[in-house]
């Protein structure tokens, strides 16, 4: 679980948790929108941009039949065939570089996942920094021997992967040379429902594997990225869209701009509450120790008058005796004459 880095930004749990912007095929198949999505990721304050790399050919066959044709009247992508999908959603490999060289340029970190060896090869000619491995890929064990050999910080999305399968993925990435490794929790939804994002595997994720941990968050909103980092996530990756209203294969669960400022914001924010075990008053309570309740005479007493409930009171500002004394005190003496608003100390009782 030690920290590393992937470019400039740190990897652990003494750095704020690393969010990656992932563009998928949200362009549209313009290469204006993907740069425009460069822009608004870096303005929002996302540390990463993040590619996909393949073809439709690469991906699955051009058939509109069987298993090739995706008929869930539930899916995003109900109607059309695998390989249709794949060609609308791919990024043409000969704008990685521009998209790349942009991001690199606004000070984010730019990498890829690749689905194939001929991926890995095109994105070692283009030096990416780090590697990403999609759920659906988790299983694919000579496409991550591939990738781990690069040497490069690996991170693998674990969406539907059984202990045992995950077991496999991590000891083949670690034999393969692979230092360097992120498993993202990951629900393989789209979108993913908080109730099904079981956030908690994240502590166990890092605790079975000694590994550093974040979340592939499908999810709507922030919400589900905030209790991750609160579960030690320290890495964060949400697709990212400057418009859902403009569509796009994976728009509709992708942030937008605002969202992804949020996102940045407020894990952050999650990550410095998290802070360490503390009890009794921090250096920046300490000022505010004087607003508890204490033991002050709330009339004028003459000397030797008893203390009872009429003169002897627990108020703010916390400047006399602690209120636990109250009962001692009662049937006590004034030791002289003491005006009301005194806080009580034992010098001023017989």
């Amino acid at each position: 679980m030690t920290s590393f880095k992937i470019g400039n930004r740190l990897i652990g749990a003494d750095a704020p948790p690393f969010i990656i912007a992932e563009m998928s095929g949200n362009h549209n198949q313009s290469l204006e929108v993907a740069l425009q999505i460069v822009e608004a990721a870096a303005k929002a304050g996302a540390h990463a941009l993040k590619l996909q790399t393949y073809t439709a050919e690469t991906m699955t066959l051009d058939l509109c039949e069987g298993e090739f044709f995706i008929k869930d009247p539930d899916s995003l992508w109900s109607g059309t065939s695998l390989y249709a999908l794949y060609e609308k959603a791919y990024t043409p490999w000969e704008w990685h570089a521009p998209i790349f060289a942009r991001a690199k340029a606004l000070g984010m970190v730019a990498f890829s996942t690749p689905f194939d060896d001929s991926a890995v090869d095109f994105l070692e000619s283009l030096d990416v920094p780090a590697y990403k491995i999609a759920s659906f890929e988790n299983t694919d064990l000579p496409l991550i021997r591939r990738v781990a050999a690069t040497g490069k910080p690996l991170i693998i999305s674990t969406g539907m992967a059984s202990i045992a399968e995950l077991d496999e993925t991590v000891r083949a990435a670690r034999e393969a040379g692979c230092k360097d490794l992120v498993l993202l929790k990951c629900t393989s939804t789209y979108p993913a429902t908080p109730a099904n994002s079981n956030v908690r595997t994240i502590p166990h994720l890092r605790d079975l594997f000694g590994c550093q941990v974040g979340l592939s968050d499908h999810s709507m909103g922030v919400g589900v990225s905030v209790a991750a980092v609160a579960l030690g996530a320290t890495v964060v990756e949400k697709h990212f869209t400057l418009d859902r209203s403009a569509g796009g294969v994976d728009a509709s669960f992708s942030l937008e701009p605002e969202q992804m400022a949020s996102l940045v914001i407020e894990t952050e924010r999650a990550w410095q509450a998290m802070g360490q075990v503390q009890y009794g008053a921090t250096e920046a309570e300490r000022k505010s120790l004087v607003f508890r309740r204490s033991l002050y005479v709330t009339r004028d007493m003459a000397a030797g008058e008893p203390f009872t409930t009429e003169n002897l009171r627990a108020i703010r500002p916390g400047l006399g005796l602690a209120p636990k004394h109250a009962q001692t005190l009662l049937g006590r003496r004034a030791r002289h004459a003491i005006k009301r608003g005194t806080p009580l100390d034992w010098p001023l009782v017989e």
